[in-house]
């Protein structure tokens, strides 16, 4: 009886330890500065003009950020990162809101028909391919975004709507906002691979952007990244079918609203 009272009294005690260390861990993880960079947005003007030549946008906002872990030790920090909550990516006034969305690779993402009447959500480009066919007002579906990549959805009756969805494979990556700022929260020192997407961006140009970073105490920043505007970015596109979408019936409430 004794021995089994000293090994609950262990147990205790070694349970206790786990947990102050987990409190030391959250408090160190929540004090550590956030790594910061600006993004400056330029509009190319044709393909001799260097980006730094053009001039730079007033709105940096919908630029995506990320760190991906090169390191043992930058993985397993990765790894015990907490989970973001999820936002839902809701169809309402015939728009996608929000229009971009970035999660972590593996993320379930719900998609809630907030309107008075159908819509439809696909995907079959790049990224993850789906199709959710056609659902009514006030029902929700969902979609597991099981791989890294960029998925561009539309839906089938609409063609005024669409959004982005950004699955990366890691948990340190932020947005910048109107004025270019971006903040990237909780990022242990290590070595890292900074990646960058931007809608209206050119490909190759954000190709170019990824490069190998090293984090520590006294370097989280990444400096200005500027990112080349596509001058002939076009939201237009063809229905699931491959072909030019087909106004829905005059005064059909199931499809529009006026």
């Amino acid at each position: 009886m004794r021995s089994r009272h000293i090994l609950r009294i262990l147990r205790a005690a070694a349970g206790l330890a786990v947990a102050l260390l987990g409190v030391a861990a959250g408090s160190a993880w929540a004090q550590r500065a956030a790594v910061t960079a600006r993004v400056a947005i330029v509009q190319k003007k044709g393909a001799a003009q260097p980006a730094s030549t053009a001039p730079a946008a007033k709105d940096a906002s919908g630029v995506v950020v990320w760190l991906s872990p090169a390191d043992e030790a930058a993985r397993r920090a990765a790894a015990a990162q907490p989970a973001r909550p999820v936002p839902k990516l809701a169809q309402r006034n015939k728009s996608f809101d929000p229009h971009l969305v970035v999660i972590r690779a593996g993320t379930t993402i719900e998609f809630p028909n907030d309107d008075p009447f159908f819509h439809n959500v696909f995907s079959l480009f790049e990224g993850k391919r789906f199709d959710l066919g056609l659902y009514e007002a006030g029902t929700t579906k969902s979609v597991r975004f099981d791989r890294v990549g960029v998925s561009y959805l539309f839906c089938n009756i609409h063609p005024e709507m669409s959004a982005v969805v950004v699955a990366v494979d890691t948990p340190f990556y932020s947005v910048s906002d109107r004025a270019g700022q971006v903040s990237i929260a909780g990022v242990p020192d290590g070595h890292y691979e900074m990646q960058v997407f931007y809608e209206r961006g050119m490909p190759d140009d954000l190709k170019s952007l990824a490069h190998a970073v090293t984090i520590t105490d006294s370097m989280r920043s990444l400096g200005t990244i500027e990112v080349a505007a596509n001058p002939d970015f076009s939201l237009a596109h063809k229905n699931k079918y491959g072909q030019d979408y087909v106004p829905p019936p005059s005064g059909n409430p199931a499809y529009s609203h006026p």
